[in-house]
């Protein structure tokens, strides 16, 4: 049941990125051309979701515990780190760039472009990598 309700989320949150037209890359780097064709929906978009989240965890927060697990899986670490803002900084780099993050691209796939296939293929590359470089910075530093 559990990967059904993951599928659903998925596949609602898929439609919502493709009917706001989020994944055309055209879309993000009219946003960022303030000065050109600026075209404001992204921040629609964005502002949308952040007030659907705002009240999801209105309601959501009121429970003892999620529908799927026995407790809330909440982050412990609230630290700014080099770590955080080298990764915001390359992640923002990337979606300036590409004009794709990872959540739009995904449903981006269906159009059959080959520019989200190379992005996806970046970003699982990226992703790979950097579990590595984790692996071995715990080897030299157990060592």
């Amino acid at each position: 049941m559990k990967l059904l309700y993951a599928l659903l989320t998925g596949l609602v949150f898929g439609v919502g990125i493709s009917i706001s037209g989020m994944i055309n890359p055209a879309k993000v780097f009219n946003f960022f051309d303030i000065a050109g064709t600026w075209d404001p929906s992204l921040a629609f978009v964005m502002g949308g979701a952040v007030i659907v989240t705002f009240l999801g965890y209105r309601l959501v927060w009121r429970r003892q515990a999620p529908l799927f697990d026995d407790a809330f899986q909440i982050p412990n670490n609230s630290s700014i780190d080099a770590r955080l803002v080298g990764g915001s900084a390359i992640f923002g780099i990337g979606w300036g760039i590409a004009g794709f993050c990872p959540g739009a691209a995904i449903p981006a796939l269906g159009t059959g472009r080959w520019e989200v296939v190379l992005f996806l293929a970046a970003v699982t590359t990226g992703f790979y990598a950097r579990r590595l470089m984790s692996a071995e910075q715990s080897k030299v530093k157990s060592a």
